[in-house]
């Protein structure tokens, strides 16, 4: 079966190419077709030879999602739900932020992480994404813009769409060298963020990548009763497992993490659980920052609420008040379901699965 052309590094398609008796030169020309001039069939790329051409039709697509759905927000966020080749559908979120266009990447058909509040998991994990199709949702946004005509780029990339990424490890990290690379769509390492629920033998092999890109973890709770009974992902990797393979994080590269922390109504959000998660994160709060998350509204998970402002503010003030480094997320995209936790949702039920 011909797979996608994008699931290449450039080191791969390279050597692909040279084994079938190309040049090497052949892969910077295809390279630069792909990715630069962002072509859309092998037949474009005009200064490649045609044994090169026929061989990579032979074995390889170019595109393989195809766009269902297009939805914009009054903010400017566009949700994009693409139909992959076996009939499953994927979301894709563009944001637009004052630093510049930020795009968050599905990485698996479903997810078994089963947070309860979030409706990314309403439906269990089919199958990992191939790293072509990781690629790919970069490519069809970078193609929308490039409709556009304003000249704008993708300059950031969030791995927070739906499934767990270090649940599909080797294809994300190939997907992040691929976006990286020279001569590409070169979206710098430091503007790259992957988040995990607390997968804690993949956060300790992530250190030791020798990579740029910011890891988030997203937390939710600050002790394991409550963790476990709002993120069941707690009973195979307990907070302090979570801890122990931030610091291991933090001596290996001594950057940052974010603690992402979404707030529910007389759930997580008293000042009890602030202290608590001031203690937890005390020892390494100069290397980490936590966001909260206000929570978004879910049809499906009517038990949650959104946390009352006055709640929001006395966690902010006694993380801040224990010299721990915190914002208020900006919310974007919430009135088309593309906020965070809210992907998956209505769209998805309309174009059954």
């Amino acid at each position: 079966m011909k797979t996608s052309i994008y699931s290449l590094t450039k080191e791969q398609l390279t050597d692909w190419l040279v084994e079938r008796g190309q040049k090497k030169f052949r892969a910077e020309q295809v390279w630069d077709w792909m990715y630069r001039k962002r072509v859309t069939s092998f037949s474009e790329m005009k200064n490649v030879n045609k044994a090169c051409l026929e061989l990579l039709d032979d074995h390889f697509h170019i595109e393989t999602l195809e766009q269902e759905v297009k939805q914009e927000s009054a903010d400017g966020t566009i949700k994009f739900l693409f139909k992959l080749q076996d009939g499953h559908f994927i979301e894709t979120v563009l944001m637009r932020h004052h630093y510049g266009l930020s795009v968050c990447v599905t990485t698996q058909v479903g997810c078994n992480i089963g947070c309860s509040f979030c409706a990314s998991g309403l439906l269990k994990k089919n199958r990992d994404l191939s790293t072509g199709e990781i690629v790919e949702q970069i490519m069809k946004v970078q193609q929308h813009l490039d409709e556009q005509g304003k000249g704008e780029r993708v300059s950031h990339i969030v791995v927070m769409g739906i499934g767990e990424p270090f649940d599909n490890y080797d294809n994300v990290m190939d997907f992040i060298r691929i976006v990286n690379a020279p001569k590409g769509l070169e979206i710098g390492a430091r503007h790259i963020t992957v988040s995990t629920s607390g997968l804690a033998p993949k956060i300790r092999k992530f250190a030791e990548e020798e990579l740029q890109v910011n890891l988030a973890v997203s937390l939710h709770a600050p002790n394991d009763e409550l963790r476990t009974r709002i993120m069941k992902i707690n009973r195979a990797y307990p907070i302090q497992e979570v801890m122990s393979a931030m610091d291991y994080y933090l001596e290996q590269t001594n950057r940052r993490i974010t603690i992402e922390y979404i707030l529910l109504d007389d759930v997580n959000d008293h000042v009890e659980e602030a202290e608590q998660l001031a203690n937890l994160l005390r020892d390494k709060r100069h290397l980490t920052y936590v966001n909260l998350i206000p929570y978004n509204p879910v049809s499906e998970h009517s038990e949650y609420q959104r946390s009352k402002k006055e709640a929001i503010l006395a966690f902010y003030d006694t993380l801040k008040k224990n010299g721990i480094n915190c914002v208020i997320r900006q919310e974007q995209g919430t009135d088309i379901d593309a906020a965070c936790g809210q992907l998956r949702s209505k769209q998805m039920k309309k174009v059954k699965v």
